[in-house]
């Protein structure tokens, strides 16, 4: 029997499902989060999307998403009745044979194909048994770049159904200070308006999107299918105009670079139009709009040049003139009556523009060339290699070239190579109603220039992204990485060099050495925004060279993608299915590419700059039971390294298979669970002549749980007693946060407080929240955010978010069996190295040992028998199984307990 399909599309992300005509009792997304985390302006965002097969047969999931062409994916898991498969980076080459044979058997392989203008789609695919579920992770990564004065976070949601339990949750943490915050895009207006949530603290932004099912109906762009829109989130930072905005952490640094109270410089450009033929019609119609519009924008200070090309070249003028009113007027009437016809010579076209920017040098201006085609070179010079040795020496380094691919006829790779030949980039404008808003868009990022000539200068730095830098616009902003040598801040000097005008200028740093960011980034951030810059660059350079030297680039941004698993052109994502389904190989494409192969990646390192990850976040466990034997556990998270926390766990009664390795590569987290032993029930009735039984109190056992490395399953331990933790211990902020469980009604925490000085706590429990500055205190049980000195509080539906300075901790309220219970997660963790508590725990490192009759871990030196069990998760809202091993406190912590045990609140 052919079996139903259901498609899961997310569009950055975007979910759909889709089968022939499936009815809606067949299948249900039935939870849809996105969870964005933006630190330093670098996002990492987890979708996480969970299916139940509502059929009486097995049924084809397919899974669709579409990232920022910007973005790498550094995650992908499924977790399927229990198990959790992985997606794992290889090389190209490794993973090849794989393909090759899925191929080969009639078997899908992983596809990609772009899918706008600024999306790549990504897809794989599994069966789901009848009335199981199956969760979707995946985690991709990105460095938000800044345009005409702001950074934008797009999300695109477009689930095909209203889902029950959809929510978008952005949090976003800048050192600088958010100067302001918006949110825009179609879902962000009528109907769904008052869906979001915003809220705003200096250093600290929220937005939440919690649209009800109704809601997802009725909107402008939604309906019976659900919602098919986009937010973006809009945002910039505060700014000095001095050196800008420097961090450094475990020996790296990030340089952000953006002045604004520079005077501009004038400009000297030349406009270069492509009038073939194959231009005709709306194209050439929206580049005149857009031509006209942008010459309106020149000052009166630039000097401009015009000219189109088919075969052959077309003047305005053949020398720049001066963007006075008469001169515009005659250039606009050159533009209104361009005729398209004939064939293509770039090469002559390009050189003429670069002569007329040569023979017009003008002291304290900047000069740029813009090229605008919709083909390739078919007349002249058509060898592309010789075209772009022509430009480059005509150029010599002397202006940047902008080339705008209009289409995708174009040949839009050799248009690239010959912009970054020169110091520029390559846009392609896509044939669409708004295209003349494209071109004026992008006029307007190269309109006013402040710098040029910029060279970034790093004493003391070392593997260093790029430092040279041609012009520096208004409203963009320049970023450089590095590493700092053996750590040494104190001779780490870095300055900036530049040209405003007609004088050069430095830009040093006043106090003279740059302080050390330890304890106000995420750990491991700097790290991870080097390795993102890094491949960047690298895949760009690796298309400039050639022979020996072209091996070598590929070879570093190999070795680099694999280390911190970034899809990249150059590796590919290796999904796993359950036994007799194929394994897909998934690619990442380049520019212009249409369908083929795509990547989805395992996350590997990201050491230190941790998220959460719905899957397998830190803290969460259910209510004890009062019945049978159980156990309940905390959860170690899988999210990326640095978010950690501890998770509760609840066993499952019966028998359960072991579960393949989880995928844990992060610092670990303590989990915990309970146990209570079977006892009698007191309505049991017995004979009168025999005594009746009374119920003695037995100590409940609680069950940790020690997240481990290499996507090892975590270790799992058993403690007797009633403590209060001690959760996170951060002295040098004298931030302290301990937590006390109720290990009788509720099986988790039943209150957490948080020390934020010595006259200023929080209280929190599952009724309210409790603020205590000095001698006052105020109770809060609405959800208007609280906001005290460096201290957030924000309280949301089942959850509380916590912000004080550079630590984030979220707190889940949970329900069962009419118990409620705390569960506290740690989803920005600093990279300061004086942190205590069971959120701060570094993860487990063993080997196993496999022997006939049982398994044995070994740690260092140290070797001991473990059994394995099992626990539901309560890491998200939405308890899963997990695998632990089961071992003594001593041999897990490799320290005494009491070490985490505080003696009050």
């Amino acid at each position: 029997m052919e079996r139903a399909v259901v498609r899961l599309t997310l569009f950055g992300l975007l979910v759909s499902l889709a089968t022939s005509q499936p009815k809606k009792e067949d299948r249900d997304i039935y939870s849809f989060h996105i969870n964005s985390i933006v630190t330093s302006r670098y996002a990492t965002t987890i979708i996480t999307s969970r299916v139940v097969n509502r059929m009486d047969e097995s049924k084809e999931i397919e899974f669709h998403v579409q990232i920022p062409k910007n973005a790498f994916i550094s995650k992908f898991t499924m977790l399927i009745d229990g198990q959790v498969y992985d997606g794992v980076v290889k090389t190209k080459e490794q993973a090849q044979q794989q393909y090759t044979a899925a191929v080969s058997r009639g078997q899908s392989a992983g596809i990609v194909s772009s899918v706008g203008r600024t999306m790549e789609e990504f897809k794989t695919s599994v069966t789901v048994a009848a009335h199981k579920k199956v969760t979707f992770e995946l985690t991709y990564e990105e460095l938000l770049k800044r345009t005409l004065g702001k950074y934008e976070l797009q999300i695109h949601a477009r689930p095909m159904q209203p889902v029950k339990d959809f929510k978008v949750d952005v949090y976003i943490h800048e050192k600088a200070g958010i100067s302001f915050i918006d949110v825009k895009g179609g879902l962000s207006t009528k109907a769904l308006a008052n869906a979001i949530t915003k809220t705003h603290a200096d250093k600290q932004a929220w937005v939440y999107f919690y649209p009800t099912e109704d809601q997802q109906k009725t909107c402008d762009s939604c309906g019976e299918q659900g919602m098919n829109g986009d937010l973006v989130i809009v945002y910039d930072v505060n700014r000095n105009n001095g050196l800008g905005d420097i961090k450094t952490s475990d020996g790296y640094f990030v340089h952000h670079f953006a002045p604004s109270s520079l005077l501009r410089i004038p400009k000297n450009v030349v406009f270069i139009i492509d009038q073939s033929g194959s231009m005709q019609g709306r194209k050439m119609q929206q580049t005149r709009t857009a031509l006209i519009h942008i010459l309106n924008d020149l000052a009166e200070d630039d000097f401009f040049g015009l000219l189109s090309f088919n075969s052959n070249i077309f003047h305005w003028k053949r020398e720049l003139l001066q963007a006075t009113s008469l001169n515009l007027e005659g250039a606009k009437k050159f533009t209104q009556n361009i005729i398209e016809s004939g064939a293509t010579d770039i090469n002559a076209a390009v050189l003429e523009g670069a002569r007329m920017l040569n023979t017009h040098p003008r002291e304290g201006s900047a000069s740029i060339l813009i090229l605008l085609t919709d083909g390739d070179p078919t007349s002249g010079e058509t060898n592309l290699e010789n075209i772009h040795s022509n430009v480059r020496q005509a150029i010599a380094g002397k202006f940047p070239l902008y080339c705008l691919g209009f289409g995708f006829d174009v040949n839009f790779a050799f248009l690239e190579k010959m912009s970054l030949w020169n110091s520029g980039i390559a846009r392609r404008i896509y044939d669409d109603s708004d295209a003349d808003l494209q071109l004026k868009g992008f006029y307007e990022e190269v309109a006013t220039p402040l710098l040029t000539d910029v060279e970034m200068i790093y004493g003391g730095g070392t593997n260093l992204t790029q430092t040279n830098f041609s012009q520096y616009y208004n409203g963009s902003e320049i970023v450089v990485a590095g590493e700092i040598i053996d750590n040494n801040i104190e001779t780490f000097r870095p300055q900036v060099l530049a040209i405003s005008r007609k004088r050069k200028v430095t830009f040093v740093n006043t106090h003279g050495s740059v302080d050390s960011s330890a304890g106000t980034v995420a750990d491991g951030l700097l790290q991870r925004v080097w390795a993102y810059l890094t491949v960047k660059q690298l895949l760009e350079k690796e298309l400039l060279v050639s022979g020996p030297e072209k091996e070598k680039v590929k070879s570093e941004t190999l070795e680099l993608s694999l280390k911190y698993s970034f899809v990249t052109p150059l590796t590919s994502m290796v999904v796993t299915k359950p036994q007799g389904e194929n394994t897909d190989v998934l690619h990442k494409p380049k520019e212009g590419e249409g369908a083929g192969d795509v990547g989805l990646s395992g996350r590997a390192g990201f050491p230190g700059f941790h998220g959460w990850s719905p899957l397998l976040n830190p803290l969460g466990f259910p209510a004890v039971p009062t019945l049978g034997l159980r156990d309940v556990g905390l959860s170690g998270r899988a999210g990326f390294p640095g978010f950690h926390g501890w998770s509760p766990l609840h066993s499952n009664p019966r028998p359960f298979p072991a579960f393949p390795a989880l995928s844990l590569d992060e610092e670990s987290d303590l989990v915990y669970a309970a146990q209570v032993p079977k006892r009698f029930n007191v309505d049991d009735t017995f004979e009168t002549s025999v005594p009746v039984p009374v119920p003695v109190p037995v100590p409940v056992s609680h069950r940790f749980l020690l997240k481990t490395e290499n996507q090892s399953p975590p270790l799992c331990f058993d403690v007797d007693g009633v403590v209060i933790f001690k959760l996170l211990h951060y002295p040098s902020k004298e931030l302290y946060i301990n937590g006390e469980l109720d290990l009788v009604t509720n099986g988790g925490f039943t209150k957490i407080v948080i020390h934020v000085s010595a006259d200023q706590r929080v209280e929190i429990d599952t009724e309210g929240i409790n603020l205590h500055q000095g001698q006052s205190t105020t109770s809060h049980i609405e959800q208007d955010p609280i906001t005290a000195g460096s201290l957030t509080v924000i309280r949301r539906d089942k959850e509380i978010d916590v912000a004080v300075e550079d630590v984030r901790l979220v707190i889940l309220v949970h329900e069962k069996d009419g118990n409620k219970f705390l569960w506290p997660a740690l989803r920005l963790k600093p990279s300061a190295h004086n942190l205590e508590g069971l959120l701060a725990l570094k993860p487990a490192d063993y080997q196993e040992v496999q022997q006939q009759s049982d398994t044995k871990l070994k740690i260092k030196d140290r070797e001991i028998s473990v059994s394995s069990s099992t626990a539901d998760d309560y890491s998200n809202p939405n308890p899963v199984p997990i695998r632990c091993w089961l071992t003594s406190v001593d041999f897990a912590l490799e320290r005494t307990l009491n070490d985490y045990f505080v003696a009050q609140l």
